[in-house]
């Protein structure tokens, strides 16, 4: 009966709700996007270029993994207990994790599932590579066990703790790092805290121990206890890209470079002198330094062209030192006829490059991105640095520049949504046609993830959701968030903010922004009151920095044309900008029909044509009062406010017959913070448009959440769009109502000021968001439209229209609690909400089953992309008695002679009987030799003696290569020197007659 009733007073004849029942209102989570919590680690496969991203588990969730590829493929991972994620890494097409209750885990990228797990006691550190089936585990004992990826099970093979051995200081052997030698998989680099020691797989033993001292006198790394002899601790060890040298860095700020062959000091430095480790007669002042975080050592395609990315080792006292510094080194002497002071010199560097991040947060972690190679423990030629900030944010930069990378249309919109954090949220639901048309041009460089296919799907919807997600830095960017089907425009559009008001100093803060359906305008409000609009079109200042200055007065416009990125050649550009004023900007609408109305929360509002442009209307709401009809109200205006400042909070456009006229006219409703309605008239005047304010509803106080001008005949939205703009001049009419939502009360009317019916929602709950929405029940006749809310308890809402009957109740427990009030609903009955501070949900609310999140059936391994040949030793290192190990000598050494043979050593097997010797470079250099030949013959359970005698035989044939090569040298020098000495004496007869014919001739 009070549905009934609620139906008479609303005016509206129709049940638009009548086939809905509530077993169809059942919303599914469709798609997440953003990172649940915040990051851990990072881990980059330039082979399938592909990125991995680890959490850490908090109040919004256990840790998570996520992959990321090109455009929107992304999978993620979730480990069967809640922990945080601690390591990532690539081997194989395979992801190996490492968790902070030590567990370590094997998952298969393409289903997403976990294929194998083993929990170790006190894990330190973690090593892998790319070409072998091991994973090395440091211990908090000293102590490296092995894991098997391919068997998936732990080996019996343990490195113990040399420096233990050698120190008994049950402090000293505390294991800090360890790293593979980037050219022989056979020698591994450990740090300890008081030293380090490279260990052969091979002979089973340390090859070399480095421990640094320095003398009393040296400054150090800090300048700190100069005056006595002290011995810094370890924190990292790395390698010289050609395993020529190593680098262990200090406590105290010292880089300490050492040769790898006679286990010499060459010279330490830090970030900011050289030479540290040698007593100084004017030493430099002390200072503190931030401790090592993560350092790199990068070449180029020549892996002796090489460089120093740090993380770390800056000072303390100077609060704009950069937290990441390149140094340069440039092209490595040649070893062998380079004194000890040119080696010196050439790790003094030629130039230090302080990378810039954003202040208040220092960098915690960092990945290279190369261009192509995954070996040099991903440091060669590498195009990008991502890294990880202690808020928990992401930064690209170009490398070793270090020019910050936007990365629209370069990482994946879940990546974007911490780089920087989002803001706030809007959703625009923009035609298909529309939106496929508004796919930016702008200059890019090299794309960062190609890696990965889409899940094909079948469906095509005509209605997108077009995100508008604002970041920290001002940047807005605008994507299709998808509606369960084929996303065929996965760009996404940028727009600068603080571009557009030309301010580079900071201070910019972006309150509201809106973006027409039809016509894909876009607006946003500031803090200090200014209403920017960006409208589609070419940049005429393509490539030029030609920003103008200027102020725009209040109430005015300004044209920002001049004001558009240099990189945008099609996009959204800058078009004019309005000065509001009186305070930040709390709404701003686009209407698909040309105007752009705005409010602040000083009680303005304004209305601008953009076919001027033109500011049509400004004014304060205190205007309103002047004209209403006090005796149709619920409440009066003026004094009843309490002297509580208004100002708007909704804005919608719409087209209708308003009460108690013969015509309709163009609309714009105002919602109000103290639950006031305001209409307002657009009615042609000359060349343009004027504006009447026609009338003020009043509801319950409480704040306006929606406005949804609604069709009384069909339900659809009754908006002010093109084609119905058109109508009126023939005298078309539309019979619609207005659905006002406010906090506590909804209420269906004819506006301006009609009664209308309205209903309470319960008591101690508050509404946040609501959307009349068209229902999808997957019937054949039409599901009709209801009303759909979101409260503040997490539960989400249907009713029915006009009779405002609840259909059902369906609770939303994945919302973030305290930002139920950034939730949005769209206009094809999707609700957007806030998982956590950058993470956001899609959840479709009809239709649904109640399952939880799927994961995506994208494929993120290419089998095109094959693995290529790992770096090995040179020639001349073999030839003077490096043994070379091949990764099938090492699943030997391993994982011993009774281990079943691998999927990988079959392969290796397979190439080397083949003639392939994809695995041996010797083979490789000798081409069709005797060697080759009879490598390929070798088979696995060879004895160590054979062995021996083999490679000593392939080097007793090299030699004799080289001799005969040396001889056949010598032979064609000989042959040429015969030559040149008969031109010589040719030349010379030639010249002698050439003067006698003259001198007779």
């Amino acid at each position: 009966m009070a549905s009934f009733i609620r139906a008479k007073q609303a005016g509206v004849q129709t049940d638009l709700s009548a086939n809905i029942q509530p077993s169809h209102f059942m919303p599914d989570e469709q798609a997440r996007y953003g990172i649940n919590s915040q990051i851990s680690c990072l881990a980059y496969d330039p082979v399938q270029s592909l990125v991995a991203v680890g959490t850490n588990e908090s109040k919004f969730g256990p840790g998570k993994i996520y992959v990321f590829g090109q455009r929107r493929v992304h999978k993620f991972f979730c480990p069967p207990r809640s922990s945080s994620i601690r390591e990532l890494r690539f081997v194989a097409n395979r992801l190996i994790s490492l968790d902070s209750k030590n567990e370590l885990a094997i998952w298969n990228l393409d289903t997403g599932n976990q294929l194998a797990k083993y929990v170790y006691s006190g894990v330190v550190c973690l090593v892998t590579d790319p070409m072998l089936d091991w994973a090395f585990v440091g211990l908090q004992s000293g102590e490296i066990a092995a894991y098997d990826l391919d068997r998936e099970r732990p080996s019996a093979f343990r490195i113990p703790n040399f420096w233990r051995e050698r120190d008994p200081n049950p402090t000293a052997g505390r294991l800090v790092s360890m790293q593979l030698h980037p050219r022989d998989i056979g020698k591994i680099l450990i740090a300890y805290t008081n030293g380090a020691v490279i260990y052969s797989f091979k002979q089973n033993l340390v090859q070399k121990y480095f421990e640094y001292e320095l003398p009393p006198g040296a400054p150090g790394g800090d300048g700190h206890g100069m005056h006595t002899a002290r011995k810094p601790k370890v924190t990292h060890a790395v390698w010289h890209p050609t395993g020529t040298f190593i680098l262990t860095a200090h406590e105290d700020g010292s880089l300490a470079i050492w040769d790898t062959k006679e286990g010499r000091l060459v010279t330490a430095r830090s970030l900011y002198h050289t030479r540290v480790n040698e007593p100084a007669s004017n030493p430099p002042r002390p200072m503190r330094l931030a401790p090592f975080v993560h350092i790199s050592w990068c070449c180029q395609t020549d892996p002796d062209n090489t460089g120093l990315l740090i993380a770390g080792g800056h000072t303390i006292d100077d609060p704009t030192a950069s937290n990441l510094t390149f140094l340069e080194l440039g092209p490595t002497p040649i070893y062998a006829t380079s004194s000890w002071e040119v080696l010196a010199a050439h790790f003094d560097g030629k130039r230090s490059v302080p990378i810039s991040t954003p202040p208040g947060a220092s960098v915690v972690n960092y990945v290279l991105i190369p261009r192509s190679s995954p070996y040099f423990n991903g440091a060669q030629d590498p195009i990008a640095i991502l890294v990880q900030l202690s808020s928990g944010e992401l930064i690209t930069l170009t490398f070793p520049s270090g020019f910050p990378i936007s990365p629209t249309n370069m990482l994946h919109p879940s990546l974007s949504l911490v780089h920087p954090f989002v803001q706030k949220v809007a959703v625009s639901t923009v035609p298909r046609a529309r939106w496929l048309g508004m796919a930016e041009k702008r200059s890019l460089g090299a794309q960062i993830l190609r890696g990965g296919v889409e899940y094909s799907h079948r469906t095509r919807k005509e209605q997108r959701n077009i995100v508008q997600v604002l970041h920290a830095d001002n940047i807005v960017r605008l994507w299709d968030v998808g509606r369960g089907d084929e996303i065929e425009n996965a760009t996404q559009c940028q727009v600068d903010v603080a571009r557009s008001l030309n301010r580079f100093e900071g201070g910019v803060e972006t309150t509201a922004m809106h973006m027409a359906q039809e016509t894909g305008e876009f607006a946003a409000g500031t803090k200090t009151g200014e209403v920017i609009v960006w409208r589609w079109g070419i940049n005429n200042n393509f490539g030029k920095e030609e920003p103008r200055g200027g102020e725009c007065e209040r109430g005015g416009l300004m044209d920002i044309s001049s004001r558009a990125e240099p990189s945008l050649r099609e996009g959204l550009q800058p078009f004019v900008m309005h000065n509001l004023g009186q305070g930040r900007v709390s709404v701003v609408a686009v209407s698909d029909v040309g105007f752009v109305a705005a409010g602040s929360e000083g009680g303005y509002f304004s209305i601008i044509d953009l076919r001027g442009p033109k500011v049509i209307h400004y004014g304060s709401l205190t205007e309103w009062s002047k004209g209403e009809k006090r005796g149709l109200f619920k409440h009066s205006s003026g004094s009843s406010h309490g002297g509580k400042t208004e100002w708007p909070t909704v804005i919608e456009f719409g087209v209708m017959t308003l009460e108690g006229e013969t015509y309709s006219s163009i609309c714009c409703f105002v919602g109000t913070n103290l639950g006031r309605v305001a209409t307002f008239k657009l009615l042609p005047s000359g060349q343009g448009y004027s504006v009447q304010l026609a009338g003020v509803a009043h509801m319950d106080g409480d704040k306006v959440v929606a406005i949804c001008p609604m069709d009384v005949q069909t339900g659809r939205e009754a908006g002010a769009t093109g084609p119905v703009v058109a109508g009126l001049r023939e005298g078309r009419q539309v019979d619609g109502v207005l659905v006002a939502v406010t906090q506590t009360e909804t209420k269906i009317f004819r506006p301006p000021h009609a009664r209308g019916a309205s209903k309470s929602f319960d008591s101690g709950i508050l509404c946040d968001a609501a959307a009349v929405t068209p229902a999808d029940t997957s019937m054949s006749s039409p599901g009709g439209y209801a009303l759909v809310a979101v409260f503040n308890d997490r539960s989400l809402r249907s009713y029915t229209l006009p009779g405002l009957r609840e259909i059902a109740k369906r609770p939303l427990p994945m919302l973030d609690p305290l930002r139920t009030v950034s939730t949005i609903i769209s206009k094809t009955g999707d609700v957007l909400g806030f998982t956590g501070p950058s993470e956001i949900t899609v959840l479709p609310v009809w239709g649904g089953t109640g399952h939880a999140l799927e994961n995506t059936l994208d494929s993120m391994i290419s089998l095109a992309r094959e693995l290529p040949p790992r770096p090995t030793i040179s020639n001349v290192q073999w030839l003077s008695g490096t043994q070379y190990i091949s990764p099938t000598d090492l699943d030997l050494l391993i994982g011993g002679p009774d281990r079943p043979a691998s999927k990988r050593m079959l392969a290796a097997t397979d190439a080397e009987r083949s003639g392939a010797g994809v695995y041996n470079p010797a083979a490789a250099a000798a081409g069709s030799s005797s060697t080759a030949r009879l490598q390929g013959q070798v088979k696995e359970t060879e004895g160590w003696g054979d062995y021996l005698t083999r490679q000593l035989n392939e080097r007793t044939e090299k030699l004799n290569i080289m001799g005969d090569s040396m001889d056949n040298l010598a032979n064609t020098t000989g042959k040429w020197a015969e030559d040149v000495d008969g031109f010589v004496k040719k030349q010379k007869r030639d010249f002698l007659l050439g003067g006698i014919k003259k001198s007779f001739f």
